[in-house]
């Protein structure tokens, strides 16, 4: 079969199309997927390049957003498995199965892929496999730390930094959807134009003006009686944006975060922690059933996944340097 294997740790470079992969075989309890589309996501470009402190055994097929019918199944399977429209949890969860596909097991930038059958979501009529593929990583993740996690509610004022990735452009579609404010922060004007039509109430370019003054502009400056801020605010970037975000936040407001793509060694002006009592909320990943209510989101037309290119197996690289580069927004997809 056809797949792109991360070779090495290092550039784009280590990433090979090889076209007599061995197919894998589904064992007991499994089944093969023939995958129809996968997403890219910065995980696997982190996966690509070393995270410190995760080791990779190499070489590795990356892509964690999988999609696609079920072609065989292993001892122990029902047959009428057979041709079921399915997306794939990517965290293996149960016994003695750890880790996550495109990291510790090979994931979906193959034409094949085996997975134990306890990791399928089966796909409504109304989800196309792009749509179905564009979720776990960027729309699980942004669910589960919004809601399930961060309780934003309706008319809540939520900024969101780095709107325009897969999990920022994901926040300001939910929180638009239940009927939040949005004031969305992207650094060029064609990215903020897509924000805006996606439903952002506000929009800043963070390269123009700092995002601390354009949420004063907008929203007043906090104060202690309550007035001005934002109720919530999303930062994932992390590097040097903390402090200036804890400024954004009104009294008893919460600051949101999955990850921190700029950086992880962070600073903080515990001043406005204590005095704004703010609640800072740390998110990891998503859960099986925050997919089963994406996908009933998307079939009824709550939620329509925004995906930004869908490139041949050939361009995955490609796909990979425009995230690097950052001309997307939303998703990116791989069709094998």
């Amino acid at each position: 079969m056809r797949a792109v294997l991360t070779t090495a740790h290092g550039g784009r470079e280590v990433l090979k199309l090889q076209g007599d992969h061995p197919v894998p075989i589904a064992g007991p309890g499994e089944v093969l997927v023939r995958v129809a589309a996968t997403a890219v996501n910065f995980h696997d470009i982190f996966t690509r390049r070393g995270m410190p402190g995760v080791r990779i055994k190499l070489p590795v097929i990356t892509g964690s957003d999988i999609a696609g019918t079920v072609e065989s199944v292993g001892e122990g399977v029902d047959a009428r498995r057979l041709g079921a429209r399915v997306l794939i949890d990517p965290v293996m969860r149960g016994g003695d199965r750890v880790g996550m596909l495109g990291e510790t097991a090979d994931g979906g930038r193959a034409e094949f892929l085996a997975v134990h059958e306890s990791m399928l979501l089966d796909i409504p009529a109304a989800v196309s496999f792009e749509q179905a593929a564009a979720l776990p990583l960027a729309y699980g993740t942004a669910y589960r730390m919004m809601f399930t996690r961060g309780q934003v509610k309706e008319g809540e004022r939520v900024m969101v930094l780095g709107a325009s990735g897969g999990v920022g452009a994901a926040c300001v579609q939910l929180a638009r959807m239940i009927g939040a404010e949005v004031l969305a922060f992207a650094g060029n004007r064609a990215k903020l134009e897509r924000l805006a039509a996606l439903g952002a109430t506000h929009v800043g370019n963070y390269n123009e003006r700092p995002f601390l003054d354009t949420v004063k502009d907008v929203y007043g400056k906090p104060r202690i009686n309550g007035t001005g801020g934002v109720d919530v605010a999303v930062n994932f970037t992390g590097g040097d944006t903390l402090p200036a975000t804890q400024k954004c936040v009104k009294m008893n407001g919460r600051i949101l975060c999955c990850g921190a793509t700029a950086g992880f060694d962070l600073s903080l002006d515990a001043r406005y922690w204590w005095t704004y009592e703010h609640t800072m909320i740390g998110s990891d990943g998503w859960l099986r059933e925050d997919l089963e209510t994406l996908l009933k989101l998307v079939a009824g037309g709550r939620l329509a996944p925004l995906i930004d290119k869908v490139l041949p197996l050939e361009e995955t690289a490609e796909a990979e340097r425009l995230l690097e580069d950052r001309e997307v927004v939303g998703k990116v997809l791989i069709k094998p």
